[in-house]
């Protein structure tokens, strides 16, 4: 579990701004962090990470206090074992893939430990190269490799995907769901984007102006609690929920997440991630599976 409520005076792009985040996380589970630019989503994470010192408040982690304005404690940021993917990754690029693992770990650590991430994060054949040899997509999952070489209880994650084109982003979407449950890390995600956040998140935090406005899961925040009405059109199914005698399909359409309620017998064939077309009349809708594009 982490607790906090921490505040910092900014100057935003409309001038003085006192940021105010309070907010409670789940242990192990992957949140986002959205609203507009200049809502203060990166200075959250900053000073979670021990970067930016909040001015009044506190930050308790697990039981194990962090930061704490009124007894001018604040555990070094070296300390902390957070990892963070930055949006321009910051890979040092003199260093080997290899090299800007083994930079991170902690002393005394073995080098089979970074063996073992490349491996696991398949890099393994672009051990021996440079940052600037890499695509878009290597460097973020090398990247997310250096920061999770440390073990982190806290990975903080700064827009990792938006410089990508769509057809990568989404598959480092997927890369982001498989590392958050291999390593069961609580995860704080920044983005812009409701269908990345629907994908990897459990829940999201809504911020204007400094605040966090509003909280709930994906589904929740972006779709209003409203279902369609009459409509025809392609969809991703996010999630299959049994509610009493009809089981409700969280449908993403475009950067929207809608609601539909099916028969058990017309759920039985789909699965979170399946392409679905969408068609309703008179409020009945119909849902027929699409085929899965070769990989």
């Amino acid at each position: 579990m982490i607790r906090f409520h921490l505040t910092k005076a900014v100057e935003s792009p409309e001038g003085p701004l006192t940021l105010d985040f309070q907010a409670a996380l789940e242990g192990r589970s992957a949140v986002a962090l959205f609203g507009a630019s200049g809502c203060g989503k990166t200075t959250l994470l900053r000073m979670l990470a021990g970067l930016t010192r909040p001015d009044d408040g506190f930050l308790e982690v697990d039981g194990k206090i962090w930061f704490d304005a009124a007894s001018r404690f604040e555990l070094p940021c070296r300390e902390r074992r957070v990892g963070f993917v930055f949006q321009d990754y910051a890979l040092f690029p003199t260093m080997t893939v290899r090299r800007n693992l083994s930079y991170a770990q902690e002393k005394g650590a073995k080098a089979s430990e970074v063996d073992a991430l490349l491996e696991l994060m398949e890099l393994n054949s672009l051990a021996d190269r440079f940052p600037a040899t890499l695509s878009g997509g290597q460097r973020q999952r090398v990247a997310l490799a250096r920061a999770l070489i440390r073990r982190p209880g806290l990975l903080l994650l700064d827009e990792p995907l938006s410089a990508l084109d769509p057809a990568m982003r989404r598959k480092l979407q997927e890369e982001l769901i498989r590392i958050q449950r291999a390593f069961m890390v609580t995860t704080v995600l920044v983005s812009h984007d409701p269908g990345e956040i629907a994908r990897t998140c459990q829940k999201v935090f809504c911020l204007e102006r400094g605040r966090i406005m509003r909280e709930g899961s994906p589904v929740e925040i972006f779709s209003g609690g409203h279902f369609s009405g009459k409509f025809r059109f392609q969809a991703e199914v996010l999630s299959l929920e049994a509610c009493d005698i009809v089981v409700v399909a969280s449908l993403l359409v475009g950067s929207e997440v809608v609601k539909v309620a099916l028969l058990p017998e017309e759920a039985e064939a789909l699965e979170s991630g399946d392409r679905v077309t969408v068609a309703s009349k008179a409020f009945n809708p119909v849902l027929w599976k699409e085929p899965r594009q070769p990989s």
